[in-house]
């Protein structure tokens, strides 16, 4: 409502309820019209009134509707930072899953190169020591063979003279040395030994 109308509406519910108490002849004592107090406390009710009214409307009211409105103006503004805050922050978000992915990723791809490395480098130590151990052993094969063959000379030797002396003593005649030689060469070959 606009201040004259307050005004206009406040004076005439007094004067309407003055109106009122000075008909009842039973009432309030203090609305008693005979009074001559009564008058007078409602013209000081009216002019406070008016006083109140105009100071209300004319300086505090505006001094309240300024504060009211700076500060539905800094709410607006820290909501408006927040929202901006908020984007900021959901972009971040974004950003560092991004990246978390992309950093994921490279190390699984870090990972796969470093396997695949070490499973190369294995596979060169194999290869290597394979090789190592394929000499060393066409190595020892050799000797072997070198040492029974030495062996297996030794062998035909020793059972060369041993058949030579068996037959010496039991027949008292010396053996012939190449009969004995073909006897022992066809007992190893049949034992698969020469």
């Amino acid at each position: 409502m606009r201040p004259i109308g307050l005004l206009t509406a406040a004076a005439m519910s007094v004067f309407t309820s003055v109106a009122l108490a000075a008909e009842a002849k039973e009432g309030m004592p203090q609305l008693d019209f005979k009074n001559v107090l009564l008058k007078s406390q409602v013209v000081w009710l009216v002019i406070i009134f008016a006083l109140l009214y105009v100071l209300l409307s004319r300086w505090a009211l505006p001094k309240i509707g300024t504060v009211l409105e700076k500060r539905a103006s800094t709410i607006e503004g820290d909501l408006n930072a927040a929202r901006g805050a908020k984007a900021s922050a959901d972009a971040a978000v974004a950003e560092l899953t991004a990246k978390t992915r992309e950093a994921h990723a490279g190390a699984q791809a870090a990972i796969a190169n470093a396997v695949d490395a070490a499973k190369a480098a294995a596979a060169s130590q194999t290869a290597m020591l394979t090789a190592r151990l394929d000499a060393q052993l066409a190595e020892a094969e050799g000797r072997i063979n070198v040492a029974r063959n030495a062996a297996m000379g030794a062998l035909r030797q020793v059972a060369a003279e041993t058949a030579s002396v068996v037959v010496t003593r039991l027949t008292g005649v010396a053996a012939n040395a190449s009969a004995v030689d073909a006897a022992i060469g066809s007992a190893l070959t049949a034992r698969g030994l020469a």
